[in-house]
């Protein structure tokens, strides 16, 4: 299974930089930042209208190479000009050619809030996510055990970092909402197959609260797309491939958020 290897790759990355810097070093940088009790990620998604998560990714298990140009920077910037509401990172080098460098840089470069994607397998991930910039990160709850959730929850709001917490099935629903997670992303996309099932969101929306923020993850190419998500009263969706491949990324994203040619987000 291509998410096994994934969860695998992600330990032993994190052992090697435990042994570069220790957690307790890391801990105590991350724990000397400020901690901002807006909460800007999970803040903006909650507005009227339709919110996009754009997603700076070089490549992908399914996909392989998506940009083999890849102005991160660039991309970034002009995903925080058009209007973007979120910019979602990929870190993960092994199989999504990501890295935490481009995530330190892109928050620094951007006013945009910025989510850490990545396969959250430890706590010295959220801490890096803390130091890196990041104002969220990614649990994923089909690798984590319920104390997992519940902890890594715990300890990203004492950071004053927010949490995208990423279900693909009604159990796993059940799980997340059970752990407190005030946002939740359901991934289109079967990790395990890399199926995309579009209608996964819909009929997992009536499960969440209207209280908590939904988030649709893959499938969305088009405008037509998103109306659909808002007849099913969904709000939010991360856009990753679309929009990599986008030659105006600019132009579709107000396309997919309704607004005519001229307006700013």
């Amino acid at each position: 299974m291509i998410l096994d290897d994934l969860v695998a790759a992600t330990k032993k990355r994190v052992a090697a930089s435990k042994a570069t810097l220790p957690l307790t070093v890391l801990e105590r940088e991350a724990r000397a930042l400020p901690v901002s009790e807006q909460r800007p990620f999970e803040n903006r998604l909650k507005q009227p209208g339709f919110h996009i998560i754009a997603e700076v990714k070089k490549a992908s298990p399914s996909k392989g190479l998506i940009a083999p140009q890849f102005p991160y920077l660039t991309i970034a910037q002009e995903y925080d000009r058009a209007g973007a509401d979120a910019i979602s990172v990929l870190t993960e080098p092994d199989y999504f050619q990501g890295s935490l460098t481009y995530l330190k840089e892109i928050a620094t470069a951007v006013t945009t809030p910025v989510l850490r994607k990545d396969f959250t397998v430890d706590p010295y991930m959220i801490y890096e996510a803390k130091v890196a910039g990041a104002a969220a990160v990614l649990l994923i709850v089909s690798i984590l055990t319920d104390d997992q959730l519940r902890n890594y929850l715990a300890l990203a709001d004492e950071l004053g970092l927010s949490a995208l917490v990423e279900a693909h099935d009604e159990t796993e629903i059940k799980r997340a909402l059970a752990a407190g997670a005030r946002i939740i992303g359901v991934n289109n996309r079967n990790l395990k197959t890399f199926t995309v099932d579009f209608s996964n969101s819909e009929r997992l929306r009536q499960l969440v609260p209207n209280d908590r923020v939904f988030v649709a993850e893959s499938g969305v190419k088009q405008a037509r797309d998103a109306d659909e998500l808002q007849q099913h009263n969904i709000h939010v969706s991360l856009i990753g491939e679309t929009l990599m491949r986008a030659t105006n990324k600019t132009q579709l994203i107000h396309e997919l958020k309704g607004m005519k040619t001229g307006d700013q987000g």
